[in-house]
């Protein structure tokens, strides 16, 4: 069930990075303003479920640390949509994001004590050999803004790990609307700083009035884009609920080769050459790891987590 659900995340995912690469090209947002909003907008989609959960879900024990989340999380959103207003193709942005399952293995075993097995490693691993495939070394592009992942990837293994730390005590509700409501606050803050010093960061982060929304189907795509990330996050903090980090990563990888053939379809971002055998690495680490572990040879950890940026 926790593959499933992430699988079901994943796909919401890579819906959403195609409107994340639409919205600046197509309709002129600046990545800082679209972050904004597309928060925003998810956080307003789960005002119902906040009432219908009920308002006590929200009390928590360890506040600082889910401001510490909700930011690390921000963060790592804005420095991914930015690789998305530069240019960069869909396959390659979301590809070079398999560099996070190793991020999150150190910050698990070193922070959480987390027993790390060989075929998890291996898994992990094969995961960032496929994500340098895909990347096509030496032959795509690999400046500042094609490497704006692995960026974002650390800073979402970070929010991975502080909400792993605590599921321990919380639910997938609380870990859910709490990063949503928080979120938007830390958005907020990226935003108006981003504008203020607009004159020293790279082009197409702070462009034009901070909180200009798009028209007619910019606005529209911009909802969606809301919609999305709120089912992406729900479906990610259930999926962390049944399994743990290290077991659920490599089938966060599938977010990869899903993100190159919708932006494929639907941009037609053709890929290059190397994203079919770095995409098969990628699915092939996380067939092997579900096969491992539901043999027995090495067993997850019981205690639930939730949430990625």
């Amino acid at each position: 069930m926790g593959a499933l659900l992430m699988l079901s995340a994943s796909l919401a995912f890579a819906a959403a990075n195609t409107l994340q690469s639409v919205l600046p090209q197509q309709f002129g947002m600046s990545s800082t303003g679209m972050a904004f909003w597309q928060y925003l907008v998810a956080s307003a989609l789960m005002l119902p479920i906040v009432l219908r959960i009920g308002l006590h879900r929200l009390k928590t024990r360890h506040p600082l640390a889910h401001e510490a989340r909700a930011l690390s999380s921000a963060l790592g959103v804005h420095v991914f949509v930015y690789g998305f207003a530069s240019g960069v193709p869909i396959w390659q942005m979301v590809t070079l994001l398999a560099t996070g399952p190793l991020f999150v293995i150190v910050g698990s075993s070193l922070f959480l004590r987390e027993r790390v097995s060989g075929a998890r490693l291996g898994a992990a691993l094969a995961g960032f050999v496929g994500a340098v495939v895909v990347s096509g070394v030496g032959t795509e592009r690999l400046d500042w803004p094609a490497l704006t992942p692995i960026l974002a990837a650390a800073l979402w293994a970070t929010t991975d790990v502080l909400t792993r730390w605590l599921a321990r005590e919380e639910t997938a509700e609380t870990l859910t609307i709490s990063l949503l409501v928080l979120i938007t606050p830390n958005h907020l803050a990226i935003l108006l700083l981003a504008n203020a010093f607009a004159f020293v960061l790279p082009a197409g982060v702070a462009t034009g009035l901070p909180f200009a929304l798009p028209q007619g189907a910019g606005l529209l795509l911009l909802l969606a884009l809301g919609g999305l990330t709120a089912a992406a996050q729900y479906l990610l903090a259930s999926a962390y609920r049944r399994a743990d980090a290290a077991y659920l990563q490599p089938f966060a990888d599938l977010k990869a080769p899903l993100a190159g053939l919708v932006g494929w379809m639907l941009l037609g971002q053709t890929p290059s050459v190397w994203f079919w055998p770095g995409a098969a690495l990628i699915v092939g680490a996380s067939i092997f790891i579900f096969w491992v572990e539901n043999r027995g040879l090495t067993g997850p950890t019981a205690a639930p987590v939730a949430g990625e940026g």
